[in-house]
């Protein structure tokens, strides 16, 4: 072990550069020297981001430069009952955000949904992406390549599986603009959220398509993918897990429990979350998702850059008439890019990895994929939840009060 102060020394004096630190000692000290560097380059005190409770080795597949930790409170919501396709029983759902007031409105939210018998949820399609784009002289090129393409797909599976012994080739999807072709390629991860199985497999596959055809490979991503940006092709198509969760809340417990009506929901729903968001143009159609996806991904490893997909949510409620007259409240959400994973990444981190056990769902399912799915599912219902009483706090008026009563 070398003294931190002797890094220090050697760094300014240019013996040795801020990132190859790790290569001189081990990464705790490496992480010690760099912020003693920084408080003194900067004139600042960084004994709290320093003050961080697992080895610095277990973060160095996570993050280079490493000089301590941010904290972000992490609380817990629940539990609810959760019916889906891989999801069963009560869960817990551990969230870590700075917004006051949010795991108060989806806990709320959680306690009605669980009280009218849990939530419906299932991951109707599952695909991660990756597009490269290609360069061709033109259009007759083009044709020749996405015909070599649609005709040879064995082949490129065999030569993108090649790379994974997890991942599957499911899908190939061209697209042709003027003398760019590009070439959507969608993999079923298992339990991985798969950013990188997908890359690699489709560069090993890229390599096949330029010896076979007049393509010539520009980018391995020509963002039609589309990773981390809004983007209409992810709504329409998906791109890691698509999922929806639903519940039917008898309306005298609306009334009970939200202070409201399924009516007055419903009618707000619609003139905010779809006509109020069809007129801006957006591409979520709901009032916060985000809000609860970013707290989960953040809480349990996932990338949160990758909430931006997960904003392409459509928040559905719909007031139905019984035959005695009372009305009840269908609420939905539909998710169509949840990219998430119990596997890789930042899962293994021990923080992340310890709110992955609260949900029993760290590491790898049997079968293989079903910790994922599970896991996406009961995000969902957290989103749920969160519309639920973020509509009812609008619907009764209630949502500057509950905001004043938190101290927030």
């Amino acid at each position: 072990m070398t003294d931190p102060e002797d890094l220090v020394e050697r760094v300014r004096e240019g013996e040795i550069r801020l990132h190859e630190l790790e290569d001189h000692t081990d990464a705790d000290t490496a992480a010690a020297a760099r912020r003693l560097l920084i408080e003194r380059e900067t004139d600042t005190d960084l004994e709290t981001i320093g003050d961080y409770t697992f080895p610095a080795e277990a973060a160095e597949p996570n993050i280079e430069n490493m000089i301590g930790a941010a904290q972000i409170p992490m609380g817990v919501v629940g539990p609810v009952a959760v019916d889906g396709g891989a999801a069963d029983g009560e869960h817990y759902l551990p969230l870590a955000t700075t917004e006051g007031a949010l795991l108060a409105s989806v806990n709320r939210g959680l306690s009605v949904i669980d009280t009218a018998g849990g939530a419906d949820a299932r991951v109707t399609k599952n695909g991660m992406t990756r597009a490269p784009v290609f360069r061709v002289a033109g259009v007759a090129e083009a044709a020749e390549t996405v015909e070599w393409v649609t005709d040879n797909f064995e082949t490129l599976l065999e030569a993108a599986e090649s790379t994974t012994s997890h991942g599957e080739l499911i899908d190939i999807e061209p697209y042709v603009v003027g003398d760019s072709v590009y070439l959507r390629f969608a993999y079923d991860t298992k339990d991985a959220m798969g950013m990188n199985m997908a890359t690699i497999a489709t560069g090993e596959a890229c390599e096949i398509v330029e010896s076979e055809t007049p393509a010539s490979l520009v980018a391995l991503s020509g963002n039609l993918c589309s990773d981390k940006k809004p983007a209409a092709i992810n709504a329409v198509e998906g791109r890691g897990r698509s999922v929806t969760a639903d519940v039917l809340i008898p309306g005298e417990l609306v009334e009970q429990r939200l202070h409201t009506t399924a009516d007055a929901i419903a009618e707000a729903n619609t003139r905010k979350n779809l006509t109020g968001s069809a007129k801006a143009g957006s591409l979520g159609f709901n009032a916060h998702a985000a809000n609860v996806v970013a707290a989960a991904f953040l809480a349990t490893g996932q990338d949160e850059a990758q909430v931006v997909e997960a904003a392409n949510t459509i928040t559905t409620m719909d007031a139905r008439e019984r035959e005695d007259g009372t009305t009840d409240l269908y609420a939905s959400v539909s998710l169509a890019s949840l990219e998430v994973g119990t596997v890789g990444g930042g899962t293994k981190l021990p923080t992340q990895a310890e709110a992955l056990e609260v949900l029993g769902l760290r590491g790898g399912g049997e079968p293989a994929g079903s910790n994922a799915d599970a896991l996406a599912e009961i995000i969902a219902v957290g989103a749920l939840a969160g519309e639920l009483s973020l509509l009812a706090a609008l619907a009764s008026r209630h949502l500057a009060s509950a905001h004043e009563d938190l101290g927030r």
